[in-house]
Parts: structure tokens; C-alpha cells; sequence
């Protein structure tokens, strides 16, 4: 058994002109690939390369032998997951469910907003800005490089990808600018929705 890139859920000029298919031409056929890449030569011949992608990052977290496979695991789910995060026709406001919780636990869509946007843009360095599903409630936290929710214990709802690979071509140095565009016009909050109600 192998690890594989999987399929994006749209074609690559579909998030035009918010993010390119010249920026999903690096992001996702290099940069994801690569992970894909390394983490079948890291794990080849090993008990783990018949394991599932999440047991292989739970078993390789905060293991100081196993940071790359870790790193490598982690990096194509988080990429995997950021991809359903986003949508041609994403943005705006939530559904009804999701709003709901997000104005219980942040008081209303604009606090999450902003806070969601002031995490993302605080990241220091390249890593990922997450609204996670943490003992029944809903909370807005960042990771750097490859950490991700699932190695501490929380359920990922949605991502942004603040790796300067992922918006430098469009955005250049303008990470605000592109985690507002993110939020106005590309969450897939049908996405979010579902792995809600999973939680």
C-alpha cells in the first residue's frame, strides 16, 4: 500500500481569479506532491506504510525519530483538507447550523471574522490558521509548518493555508489581502457543515 495524491475537488482555473491555476500548478502538483513523495520513501518497508494516513501522524507525533514522516504525513492531510476547504462559489456566510454556533461561541459571524483573520495573519512564518471543533465548542486556533488539530486532540472544520507557497504568486506579501479573499470568497462552508455534523 501507497500513499496518493488525491484528486482536487475543482478544476485548477475554478478559483479564478482569487487564486490561480498558475499558483495551484506549484501548490498542488509540486508542493503536495512532494509530501505525497516523501512520505511513501519515508515509510516504505515499515509497518506504517500500510497504516492510514492519520494513524501514521498520530504515531509519528512528537516522536523526535519520526519528524519527518510526521512532517511529510501531516502536510498531505493538511494540504488534502485545505482543498476541500475551498470552493468556486465558497465565501460569504454560513449555513444556518454552522452560523449558529459560530454566534454562540464567538458572539457573531463578524468577531469570528476578524478573529479568524487576525489568526491567520499572526502566524508567524509559514503554517495554517483552523476553526476546530474542541470539547463541544467551537474555536479558532493556528499551527506552525505541518502541526495540525488531530495531533492535539481536535477535530479540523476549517483551514486556511498560510504557507507563502500558497498565495505568493496572487498576493505576493499581502497575506491580509489574501485571508480576506479567503473568507469573502472561498470557504466551502457545505464542507465545513459535514465534517460538523461528523464531529
Amino acid at each position: 500500500m501507497s500513499f496518493t495524491l488525491p484528486p482536487l475537488p475543482f478544476e485548477k482555473s475554478a478559483l479564478e481569479p482569487h487564486i490561480s491555476a498558475n499558483t495551484l500548478n506549484f501548490h498542488y502538483d509540486k508542493h503536495h506532491q512532494a509530501y505525497v513523495t516523501n512520505l511513501n520513501k519515508l515509510t516504505e518497508g515499515t509497518p506504517l506504510s500500510s497504516k492510514s494516513l492519520e494513524e501514521v501522524i498520530l504515531e509519528s507525533a512528537n516522536n523526535s525519530e519520526r519528524v519527518g514522516i510526521f512532517n511529510n504525513a501531516a502536510q498531505v492531510w493538511n494540504h488534502t483538507f485545505y482543498w476541500n476547504c475551498l470552493s468556486p462559489t465558497g465565501g460569504g456566510e454560513p449555513m444556518s447550523d454552522v452560523l449558529a454556533l459560530i454566534e454562540r461561541d464567538f458572539g457573531s459571524f463578524e468577531v469570528f471574522q476578524e478573529q479568524f483573520k487576525n489568526m491567520a495573519v499572526s502566524q508567524f512564518g509559514s503554517g495554517w490558521a483552523w476553526l476546530v471543533f474542541d470539547k463541544g465548542a467551537l474555536k479558532i486556533t493556528k499551527t506552525s509548518n505541518a502541526d495540525l488539530p488531530l495531533a492535539h486532540g481536535q477535530v479540523a472544520l476549517l483551514t486556511c493555508d498560510v504557507w507563502e507557497h500558497a498565495y505568493y504568486l496572487d498576493f505576493q506579501n499581502r497575506r491580509p489581502d489574501y485571508v480576506d479573499t479567503f473568507l469573502k470568497h472561498l470557504v466551502n462552508w457545505e464542507f465545513v457543515a459535514k465534517t460538523l455534523q461528523k464531529a
